[in-house]
């Protein structure tokens, strides 16, 4: 694979059609997503069914405030027996099956379906008994840091690495739905890869594909986007989601971007040959007859590069011509006297 995996997030916007989903794994296949992901969960692993306040959403700039935790995850839910059949669909495609548990019994579940890596989301990198239960399968990891202090992430990681993690990418998270470039800190994902010797990717909330391809850039191994088939269709998490043609620009791009990064080189490179020759070069631009001298009226630097290159004007300027020679003649040093150079 060119550049970094790109992870295609299906979370809720399959609106309760498996068709739907199934088509959004297709849509991702065809726009060159090298992985589809889903979550595991269901009301019962992830909350309780509570009429408290602290059951609500409480924030005024949330997509989702007023809403009870319980119907937000009941709605949000991908069903466990659709599992199977996506990542079917995923595998004929030629991706990678990913999926995020959020408790023992959606980690044995994912096991047993054979997923390729597991995800922990950024508000479980809390959960250390989850942490632990991931990292025991012996399957590739990845961590998501959205809100995490590096106290944190260090727990999450020495965790997982006790229980046997050895694959760990840790993505860097603005979990703010949608979030904003100017809060995406990219240069903390460099941070994260230094600071735990780990690869590094990101799992990115933000509109359009500006913030992914700067992470491209800085040589992350990951990206994640949520992808709908359109947004106007609504669903829990349409508004920050991508549609397929702007997932395949993304595709196109990231790529782009990290191949782009190359290796330290100096010197023309073989596509550059010909340009090479459209460098300029010092040539005789009026008739200069033999003995003459070399001034700046009858000799210039100017493309193409035939001539002498044009750190020898000065040397040249001055110095007396050997032989008579026409206007538009490249000059060379046996047209120069006193050649000693």
């Amino acid at each position: 694979m060119i550049g970094p995996m790109v992870i295609a997030e299906l979370s809720g916007n399959h609106n309760g059609s498996y068709e739907r989903a199934a088509d959004i794994v297709r849509a991702a296949a065809d726009a060159g997503a090298g992985a589809i992901k889903l979550q595991t969960f269901t009301p019962e692993t992830l909350s309780i069914d509570s009429h408290r306040p602290e059951f609500f959403i409480q924030a005024d700039d949330s997509l989702w405030n007023g809403q009870r935790l319980w119907e937000l995850y009941a709605e949000a839910m991908t069903p466990w027996e659709w599992h199977e059949p996506l990542f079917a669909l995923a595998r004929e495609r030629g991706m990678r099956c990913i999926s995020s548990a959020f408790d023992a019994t959606s980690v044995e579940f994912l096991v047993d379906l054979d997923v390729d890596v597991l995800k922990i989301a950024s508000f479980e990198m809390v959960h250390i008994p989850l942490i632990r239960d991931a990292a025991a399968t012996g399957l590739p990891l990845l961590l998501s840091t959205g809100m995490c202090t590096l106290e944190e992430v260090s727990l999450a990681v020495q965790t997982a690495r006790s229980a046997g993690a050895r694959d760990l990418t840790l993505l860097k998270c603005t979990s703010a739905y949608p979030a904003v470039a100017a809060e995406s800190n990219l240069r903390t994902m460099l941070d994260l890869g230094t600071h735990f010797d780990c690869a590094f990717g990101l799992s990115d909330h933000s509109l359009g594909i500006g913030v992914a391809v700067a992470a491209a850039a800085l040589g992350a191994v990951a990206i994640e986007k949520h992808v709908t088939l359109t947004r106007a269709d609504g669903g829990v998490d349409a508004a920050f989601s991508m549609e397929p043609h702007e997932l395949a620009l993304l595709v196109d791009e990231v790529r782009r971007a990290s191949v782009s990064l190359g290796e330290v080189r100096y010197g023309p490179l073989p596509s550059e040959a010909a340009s090479l020759a459209e460098r300029p070069s010092i040539y005789v631009v009026a008739e200069v007859a033999a003995g003459e001298v070399f001034t700046e009226e009858n000799i210039r630097c100017i493309r193409p590069a035939a001539g002498l290159s044009p750190r020898h004007f000065e040397e040249v300027l001055g110095r007396h011509a050997a032989a008579d020679i026409a206007a538009g003649t490249p000059l060379a040093w046996d047209l120069v006297h006193e050649q000693e150079r």
